[in-house]
């Protein structure tokens, strides 16, 4: 695992105080900002160094995008089980030799998709298997941000790079979202474009999603968009719920809060769901729900069962094929 944002803020926390780990080691091939925190954890310099380490049963890779395919490729070949940031390739056909060879190795390869442990996403997901909306007819999942300036991170900025842009950035969490409630789409279109000053990579997207029985779903993201919609919006025959993104779990995590502080994954107040149920008299009735706790751990805890009791990892090889079909189209 390279401790980095992704490694300091996802994954080293629970790898930390995940009964079901120990965090054995990281790579930092020039500053050495782990062990500050975590001093019993070794730091290599090298991939191939943490590799050749016959104690470690799994590996995290958070590297670039357009180093995830071979960098899972190495971990495996070595022997080791992955945890793998997502997008887990820039091609469908990436994606399937990574499966196909750690088939044969026997191991697991598992996406690393938290944003199913959102609070916000569990509120929407629960409202909806409830059926207290009705037939559905409409659902929107976006991400808000106005960031004009160009990041800092140049293998999302590059056009040269594979797996780059918005679309590989934030898409694989709003596609995996509705596959984890929907599953495989009828069919689908999707518009991009370009608006930040200077940038050569796409910045902007929607997917329009269509699911049997009229479903339409929207996924939108920018980096231009100055005013936030909700993260969630869902409308059905009998009702709506609309809920703004919350990212508690990340800001929490930033801040140096730990997984097991008993207030991690609480969204403050005010973040309550807005449930409008039609009456027989077509009077509204309104109902504000509280988020559940978000629990990021919950994948964690999927991936110890996936390794020790070989259950089945919750974002499946058919989930991650299926998201890459509409990343790479």
């Amino acid at each position: 695992m390279a401790y980095g944002m992704s490694g300091r803020i996802f994954h080293a926390p629970f790898l930390a105080t995940n009964p079901g780990f120990k965090f054995k080691a990281v790579v930092e091939r020039s500053e050495k900002k782990a062990a500050a925190r975590y001093p019993n954890v070794i730091s290599y310099a090298s991939i191939d160094e943490l590799l050749a380490d016959d104690e470690i049963e799994l590996v995290v890779i958070n590297t670039p995008n357009n180093t995830h395919f071979d960098f899972t490729l190495h971990a495996l070949n070595a022997g080791k089980h992955v945890l793998l940031e997502k997008p887990a390739a820039a091609t469908s056909a990436e994606v399937k030799i990574m499966f196909d060879l750690a088939h044969k190795k026997n191991l697991h390869l598992m996406l690393y998709q938290n944003r199913r442990y959102d609070s916000g996403f569990m509120l929407i997901k629960d409202v909806i298997e409830s059926g207290r909306l009705g037939e559905l007819i409409e659902v929107h999942m976006r991400f808000d941000r106005y960031k004009a300036a160009l990041g800092t991170k140049l293998f999302k900025e590059k056009k040269e790079n594979a797996a780059n842009g918005l679309v590989y950035d934030l898409g694989p969490h709003l596609i995996d979202n509705i596959i984890a409630l929907f599953g495989k789409p009828l069919s689908f279109t999707k518009t991009t474009g370009i608006y930040r000053e200077g940038s050569e990579v796409a910045d902007y997207f929607n997917y329009h999603l269509k699911y049997p029985n009229q479903l339409n779903v929207y996924l939108t993201a920018g980096l231009l968009l100055a005013e936030v919609l909700p993260g969630f919006a869902v409308y059905g025959t009998l009702g709506s719920l609309a809920k703004e993104r919350c990212d508690t779990q990340e800001a929490q995590l930033d801040n140096g809060m730990l997984p097991t502080d008993s207030g991690f994954g609480i969204e403050p107040e005010g973040s309550d769901g807005k449930l409008v149920i039609m009456g027989l008299d077509n009077q509204k009735n309104i109902e504000y729900l509280s988020p559940p706790k978000g629990n990021y751990n919950g994948l964690f805890d999927a991936v110890y069962h996936t390794i020790r009791n070989n259950a089945l990892f919750p974002v499946t090889e058919e989930h991650v094929a299926w998201q890459l079909e509409l990343l790479e189209k």
